[in-house]
């Protein structure tokens, strides 16, 4: 009877599943004999000469399929190498939220933040970061971050995509294609250099941006991206036993935040102030876009966080309520903050509560509880709003649209939170090769893996700035900078008021 109602059970998870009936996939650390026999499940009735080895490795496979486990054991090779409906379905809708948050989300959210005269180039430089970006991860990104065995970068064996088909690469996923992977990682890497524009917004030109972000791309983003999430990353702490530095991070904390924000602070150095600050009000034009750019950001960061467990499972669905809780917690602690300080809470305080809310929980998010999400939200509203109100006066930093005080902040303290909160009933991975630090030393590789993160990202950028300012210059003159990088980089305007 066992067997029964194995099948049983499978049988009718099937049924609510091509139903469209909700039902919840367990963890991936669980295994199939931890299943129940279903109650309500359709009466099956198995002779024991029908047991044969076929239709047991049959139901295996569907078991597989809906506990996202590994299908190779005990299954027939024909389960093997296909694509799960479901798990392929969430994941192409997760990919299309991510980069929903960049095209409109981030350039709304920036938008909004800026003078009327440079609205168009924030938007001009999201859409052209988004295709040079997408070129990159075709010809050589992919194959850098995701193929090979190195520890620091990987190889050209998948440039241009080469091999990657609709058949899961089960090192990164046992149910989900890889081209579909492919696609889904390619709008990190287009939003994390989209990040860096809002420190330096209104005085970089935008051929001196796109010279940058090609260079960065390749020097900081995707080495540092296959350290931390390829299959034998040096600070991939989840997967690779072999790892130097057994760090986590979950959705990109260390890859995207710290990256960008970090890189974020140097380049807005060098480049220097924008002209008349501290003397000229640079009020933001429109918070009406900006809130509704938080709104996009917020809904697409569940594609962000809930995607990165690459399956529709109990992983994913952890994720998705620590996302939740982090970022409206943040979103209620900041204008509280404010309220406190400044007398009144602001629309410009929620929406970058919100953010900082989802900054700072995305390394934990697969890794913590309903507890810890509370806390991080707690933090979230309370560090970065003293970086974007307190560090920025006191350091006199021109960091426009609080780029380094959001997710250069809140990037390092989430970094450094998950080391400390991360539980193993959150995520069963953790028990495979960190099951003696989680609870304990986590935090200190994570400090190992958030230095070697900020160095990359300031010494690259240093790097870089000065190449490109050579090559291309940085800046517009001051005639240019005064008359709006609309029409100067891009011979529009934003609005047309009384035509």
């Amino acid at each position: 009877m066992r067997f029964a109602n194995r099948l049983a059970t499978a049988l009718a998870a099937l049924t609510l599943f091509v139903g469209g009936s909700a039902f919840a996939a367990s963890d991936s650390a669980k295994t199939t004999d931890s299943l129940p026999a279903a109650a309500s499940a359709p009466a099956v009735v198995v002779d024991s000469a029908s047991k044969d080895t076929a239709l047991q490795n049959r139901v295996a496979a569907l078991e597989a399929y809906i506990q996202n486990t590994d299908p190779s054991k005990g299954v027939e090779a024909r389960a093997i190498g296909v694509a799960g409906p479901g798990h392929n379905g969430f994941m192409m809708i997760c990919a299309a939220l991510v980069l929903f948050m960049t095209l409109p989300g981030l350039f709304l959210f920036y938008g909004g933040l800026v003078r009327t005269k440079n609205v168009l180039s924030i938007i001009a430089q999201c859409f052209g970061i988004a295709g040079m970006v997408t070129i990159l991860w075709w010809a050589v990104g992919y194959s850098l971050t995701f193929a090979g065995d190195g520890a620091i970068i990987g190889d050209l064996s998948k440039a241009f995509l080469k091999g990657v088909t609709s058949v899961p690469n089960t090192t990164y996923s046992t149910w989900v294609s890889e081209n579909v992977f492919a696609m889904y990682q390619m709008m990190f890497a287009i939003i994390t250099p989209a990040l860096i524009i809002g420190a330096i917004a209104e005085r970089m030109k935008f051929k001196a941006i796109m010279l940058f972000v090609f260079l960065w791309m390749l020097i900081v983003y995707f080495p540092l991206a296959h350290m931390v999430w390829g299959g034998t990353g040096l600070m991939n702490g989840v997967w690779n036993a072999a790892a130097s530095i057994k760090a986590i991070d979950f959705a990109g904390g260390t890859v995207v935040h710290m990256s960008s924000g970090w890189s974020a602070l140097v380049l807005m150095i060098i480049l220097g102030k924008r002209k008349g600050w501290g003397t000229q009000s640079f009020a933001p034009h429109s918070l009406v876009l900006t809130a509704i750019g938080t709104g996009m950001l917020w809904v697409g960061w569940y594609g962000f966080n809930a995607g990165s467990a690459v399956a529709a499972d109990g992983v994913a669905a952890n994720a998705f309520m620590t996302t939740t809780l982090a970022t409206a917690v943040a979103a209620f602690i900041w204008p509280v903050a404010e309220w406190f300080s400044n007398g009144k809470p602001t629309i410009l305080g929620m929406c970058s509560g919100a953010v900082a809310g989802l900054v700072v929980v995305t390394p934990a998010t697969g890794f913590i509880n309903a507890t810890g999400a509370v806390i991080i939200g707690v933090l979230a509203g309370i560090i970065p709003f003293l970086a974007c109100t307190k560090l920025k006066s006191w350091l006199k930093y021109d960091d426009a649209l609080d780029t380094f005080g959001v997710h250069g902040v809140g990037g390092t303290l989430g970094a450094l939170l998950t080391g400390f909160l991360a539980v193993h009933e959150a995520n069963g991975n953790l028990a495979m090769n960190l099951k003696d630090i989680v609870g304990n030393t986590l935090w200190i590789e994570q400090l190992k893996a958030m230095g070697l993160t900020i160095t990359l990202s300031v010494v690259a950028t240093v790097v870089i700035a000065f190449i490109v300012k050579a090559l291309v210059g940085l800046r517009p003159d001051e005639e240019e900078e005064v008359m709006g990088q609309d029409l100067v980089d891009h011979g529009e305007q934003g609005y047309h008021y009384g035509e």
